[in-house]
């Protein structure tokens, strides 16, 4: 298979005042599609074509850097345009994940704490996850284009703190841009269809 940039589900300037237009124009169609154009060029001898993308990022996981960064950004990158929607975010989630983090984690304010405290203590590039690790969800942090997947994990939300994600509009202010992620963002619809298939 070969890498494809996705089409973004809504307008650019509809995610608007807590991330511009500016910033999602530049971060899909520069960076994302850097990714991808790179990981198709890794991707072909590297003995891993036809596997699915999850298997690319697992499987070059250690072994081959390049094609480890740009497949693992792919597949970041692919969720993290899903895990946002327009007026999303906040603490109205759909109750099976709300009983799940209830369970696992104490209760949203505490996962909202936790959450943004993992992407503002990730030193450099990198990104904070809500994931599926042993059938209960866990917080974790990861650097440059690293993910769950690869710690025996399954990742069911995750923001982006690379600069460029957020630094045009925000400048240095990462937790404010994670607040703003958590609390005007986040799709948790989409969240709870990945959940589902992590637990299932």
């Amino acid at each position: 298979m070969s890498f494809e940039l996705p089409e973004l589900t809504y307008a650019y300037d509809s995610l608007a005042p807590y991330m511009s237009a500016e910033t999602l124009e530049f971060h899909h169609d520069k960076h994302h599609k850097a990714y991808v154009d790179n990981g198709n060029k890794l991707l072909a001898g590297s003995g891993l074509e036809g596997k699915s993308l999850e298997d690319v990022v697992r499987g070059s996981f250690g072994k081959n850097a390049g094609l480890f960064n740009n497949s693992g950004q792919h597949y970041n990158h692919i969720h993290f345009w899903n895990w946002m929607k327009p007026n999303g975010g906040g603490d109205t989630l759909p109750a099976s994940l709300e009983k799940a983090i209830s369970a696992d984690i104490g209760s949203f304010d505490e996962f909202r704490g936790k959450f943004i405290e993992a992407g503002t203590t990730q030193f450099g590039s990198g990104w904070c996850w809500l994931a599926v690790k042993s059938g209960k969800l866990e917080i974790m942090k990861t650097p440059n284009g690293e993910n769950p997947l690869v710690h025996g994990a399954t990742p069911i939300l995750g923001c982006d703190v690379w600069e460029h994600s957020y630094y045009i509009d925000y400048r240095n202010r990462r937790p404010d841009y994670l607040a703003a992620f958590v609390d005007h963002l986040i799709n948790w619809e989409y969240v709870e269809e990945m959940y589902r298939k992590a637990t299932a």
